[in-house]
């Protein structure tokens, strides 16, 4: 089964400047999101509890129907701490602005983010667009109103 693809285009905001950084990229052919680098001049060090916005230095225009979710990277995430603050965070179609990546470090221990470094991931994924209907009352369900932790912890 042949997978599906969709153009998204991409440009540098400074192409002399990043000659040294990768595309986004899959690192596997049945990867579902493309690392993403960060585009920083001087390594950066991210202290414990600390967010900060990484650029990417470039810009993508995302068809329409789609969004480009920023996901965590798994290895920063459990070997470090480190991950995406607004996880998953959402590109609209319409920003036309640089793609900026905004890691929180959840360890106690400061981590260093180097320019290059994989920082998080980008999955492009379709949106459905909801269209609200104002009524009296809902249909009822087995599980009604319940609530957090409603359907108990298994295992």
């Amino acid at each position: 089964m042949e997978l599906k693809q969709k153009t998204v285009k991409i440009s540098w905001l400074a192409p002399e400047e990043s000659s040294d950084l990768p595309l986004p990229a899959y690192q596997s052919e049945l990867a579902a999101g493309m690392d993403v680098a960060a585009a920083i001049k001087e390594p950066f060090i991210l202290e414990p509890g600390a967010i900060h916005l990484f650029g990417t230095g470039f810009r993508v225009a995302i068809p329409k129907g789609f969004e480009i979710q920023v996901r965590p990277r798994s290895g920063l995430a459990v070997k470090h701490g480190v991950t995406v603050i607004n996880s998953p965070g959402t590109i609209d179609a319409d920003y036309r602005g640089e793609l900026r990546v905004g890691l929180i470090n959840l360890s106690n221990v400061a981590f260093t983010v180097h320019r290059g470094d994989r920082i998080a991931q980008l999955v492009l994924a379709p949106v459905v667009q909801a269209r609200l209907e104002l009524c009296t009352s809902l249909d009822d369900t087995e599980r009604g109103s319940g609530g957090f932790g409603h359907t108990g912890i298994k295992g």
